[in-house]
């Protein structure tokens, strides 16, 4: 507002855009939009910071306001002090992580290599952060470069979501990941996800994996939700690396020891199986790489000392094995037989102990409708929604 102030006028017959004020004049449209972005960017700076705030807490009649102005108007993310961040330099640096080479990643983005370079250096600079680590063999990934990442790619989730919704003729590209020891209700459950959520493209990602590769997932935002087990064994060195990596433990069902053999098997017209019954059997167990240590392990008794050991690292091939060998595996007991078939059978095992079946997530990470759904249906599976 500016005021030109004479003699000739009395402040008190004042008029805003009237012949007896004409030096008072209307804010331009300038100044609206800088003023309305102030308060965009303060909705922005929640959603990336992580503040507990998502785009399905926003009422509706806000979200098309706030759509317009952030996609269409270029209005930056602002942080109280001072950062500035754009959605197209959150696209930059997941592209250059995804490819791992920069002049690969700008010939993808349409953009020259310097382009690219300056605005992730630019944006480094800002954070206080390094991101990427520059070598002659190609970029590599911080630390805090994974977590970064890990926020970056909800932040163009949430954005996805809004362009799918309020822009015409947009189709958005859901993404979605899940880490989790081989369980086969697990994958029922992303299975269940999928079509739920029917798209013409879309990006899930389901890594069977090792338990320390799921924490690492999970940790670095990798993955939305990692499932996995606890046992009165693992629990204490466990709980502590998830302490470490800021992670929240969620029990779904607490479950006694299980034995999986195949249908065919000499002993699968017992009831109940002992370690005794077992011994002349091979004992199947999952590869855990460079942490395969007791604490790591899927199968809560691979302290055991069995005289057959065989170690493998898919499911597919565990019962394979199990079929032809004639092997076992010790586990929940829980089975999709609709996934696994009909060879596959639980047998309780005679032993002490339980297991924890559980989930684990990032604290205070933000929850896309893919992971909610994703947990409802895994307590559908393991029965903890009735419990």
């Amino acid at each position: 507002w500016t005021l030109s102030h004479t003699k000739k006028h009395c402040p008190i017959s004042m008029k805003c855009g009237s012949r007896r004020w004409p030096g008072l004049q209307w804010p331009s449209v300038h100044t609206y939009i800088q003023v309305f972005s102030l308060i965009i960017s303060l909705f922005l700076t929640i959603i990336v910071f992580n503040i507990s705030v998502s785009v399905i807490d926003v009422p509706e009649s806000i979200i098309p306001i706030i759509y317009r102005f952030f996609m269409f108007s270029g209005i930056k993310q602002v942080s109280p002090g001072g950062l500035f961040m754009t959605l197209k330099q959150l696209i930059y640096v997941l592209k250059v992580a995804e490819v791992g080479n920069m002049t690969e990643a700008a010939s993808r983005l349409f953009i020259a290599q310097p382009s690219l370079t300056h605005a992730i250096s630019e944006l480094e600079k800002e954070l206080g952060i390094t991101i990427f680590i520059r070598t002659n063999r190609g970029i590599t990934t911080t630390r805090e470069g994974d977590e970064f990442l890990g926020y970056a790619r909800n932040v163009i989730e949430q954005a996805d979501l809004l362009e799918e919704r309020y822009k015409r003729g947009h189709k958005g590209n859901p993404r979605f990941a899940v880490s989790c020891q081989h369980y086969s209700f697990a994958v029922s459950a992303f299975v269940e996800v999928i079509n739920l959520f029917p798209a013409e493209e879309y990006d899930f990602i389901l890594r069977e994996t090792e338990t320390y590769e799921i924490i690492e997932d999970v940790s670095h935002l990798r993955s939305e939700v990692g499932v996995l087990y606890l046992s009165p064994h693992n629990q204490t060195v466990l709980e502590k690396v998830f302490r470490k990596n800021d992670l929240v433990f969620t029990e779904l069902l607490r479950v006694a020891p299980h034995i999986f053999i195949s249908n065919t098997h000499p002993l699968s017209d017992r009831e109940t199986l002992s370690l005794e019954d077992l011994e002349p059997y091979p004992y199947l167990s999952y590869e855990q790489g460079s942490n395969n240590s007791f604490y790591f392990s899927e199968e809560p008794l691979n302290a055991l000392e069995c005289r057959k050991n065989i170690k493998v690292r898919d499911r597919a091939t565990l019962f394979n094995l199990a079929v032809g060998l004639n092997g076992y595996t010790v586990s929940s007991g829980i089975i999709d037989s609709s996934l696994s078939g009909p060879n596959i059978i639980s047998k309780p095992l005679d032993t002490d102990g339980e297991m924890r079946i559980g989930y684990i997530r990032k604290k205070n990470a933000p929850t896309t409708r893919y992971c909610s759904a994703y947990i409802n249906f895994l307590k559908d599976k393991t029965g903890a929604s009735q419990l």
